[in-house]
């Protein structure tokens, strides 16, 4: 995956929406700690400061946190600039290395893993959040960087639409094990909130709506990457619902291109990010996909189950309001659903050979 096409596309978009001299101001000939180096999230952040040491000598030392350094891109990983550190983020984080920056991204993106593992999936987020917190706060780092979530909205009030980063919140059932996803970063988020107002620790969240894009795994469970593995297979779509749930999709670039954005340039600790003109059901979505490539000659059918399959997320509705980060950081997502899923369609078929 290192610097594939698509890949090597959306990291030079990156730097270039968020400006090279910004991003080399922040983090040249510095330290960044990023948890869950090898998922989608965190390696798209290792790949962008690789390539500002590769195009601007930026000399950003790279701490790749992750349990399982197989799952890191060979290449990446042997980088002159790149230090792997195998760790669980659920226990205590030492290194005698300076730390001015850490992003953490370590957390459960399956519905499997979060139904069949809810305490290990909110350890993730509390532990994690605690033990990299910790060690910001014992560094003196410059900035923390929370990768929050939408699910910490839960499902929405009576006639609301939209959440908003000030509220009011919906309704997450804390005694589903299921939600302890949710929980497990609302907690989290508390944290960062209680770590900056004691010790004056520079922590910012990052509440992502559904991230898709090259690194996403198809296999996790997520209504996307099923249907992303039916198209890249050449199956029909099998919808096991009505599809009436509305989300909002972010191309993994756009979303990186805010999380740098609010780490180096915001001024409050808390947004929202997701792309709001992508506002479609799962249905739509799925109508969507087959058509990309129409020579595949693709259809959507239904085969709906009773009851609601396990890990299936609490909520049907409530899109996030980004004119937080619009408003004040100018951010624009660039990829439409149909052209982000196209981009990830040529990237998969590019990784497997399908």
């Amino acid at each position: 995956m290192y610097f594939s096409g698509i890949v090597k596309e959306d990291i030079a978009q990156i730097i270039d929406t968020c400006g090279k001299d910004v991003l080399l101001e922040a983090f040249g000939n510095r330290t960044v700690l990023i948890t869950g180096a090898s998922g989608m999230v965190g390696s798209y952040f290792g790949y962008t400061f690789t390539e500002l040491n590769r195009l601007y000598d930026a000399n950003i030392t790279v701490m790749a946190l992750v349990r399982n350094p197989d799952k890191l891109d060979p290449s990446f990983a042997n980088d002159k600039h790149v230090k792997v550190v195998k760790a669980d983020v659920v226990n205590p984080i030492e290194t005698d290395c300076d730390v001015h920056y850490i992003i953490h991204a370590a957390s459960a993106a399956s519905p499997k893993i979060m139904a069949t593992q809810p305490v290990e999936t909110n350890f993730a987020n509390t532990l994690g959040t605690a033990n990299t917190l910790r060690l910001a706060k014992e560094k003196n780092a410059l900035g923390y960087l929370f990768v929050s979530s939408r699910e910490i909205y839960g499902e929405p009030n009576p006639g609301q639409e939209l959440f908003t980063e000030d509220g009011p919140l919906g309704q997450v059932n804390p005694l589903v094990p299921r939600n302890g996803y949710a929980e497990g970063k609302k907690a989290a988020e508390n944290m960062c909130s209680g770590y900056r107002e004691e010790y004056g620790l520079n922590t910012k969240i990052c509440r992502l709506a559904h991230t898709y894009g090259p690194g996403m795994s198809i296999y996790d469970g997520r209504v996307q990457a099923d249907f992303l593995n039916d198209v890249v297979h050449g199956r029909n779509i099998v919808l096991k619902s009505d599809g009436s749930s509305v989300r909002t999709y972010t191309y993994i670039a756009d979303a990186v291109c805010a999380m740098l954005l609010i780490l180096t340039k915001s001024s409050q600790m808390v947004y929202n990010v997701a792309d709001e003109d992508s506002k479609t059901s799962i249905r739509q979505l799925a109508e969507t996909l087959v058509t990309i490539d129409p020579g595949q000659g693709l259809q959507l059918v239904f085969d709906i189950p009773e009851g609601t399959p396990k890990g299936t997320a609490s909520f049907k509705s409530g899109i996030l309001c980004t004119d937080r980060i619009r408003k004040e950081l100018g951010w624009k997502p660039k990829y439409s659903i149909k052209e982000g899923f196209a981009r990830t369609i040529v990237h998969i078929k590019e990784e497997t050979g399908l």
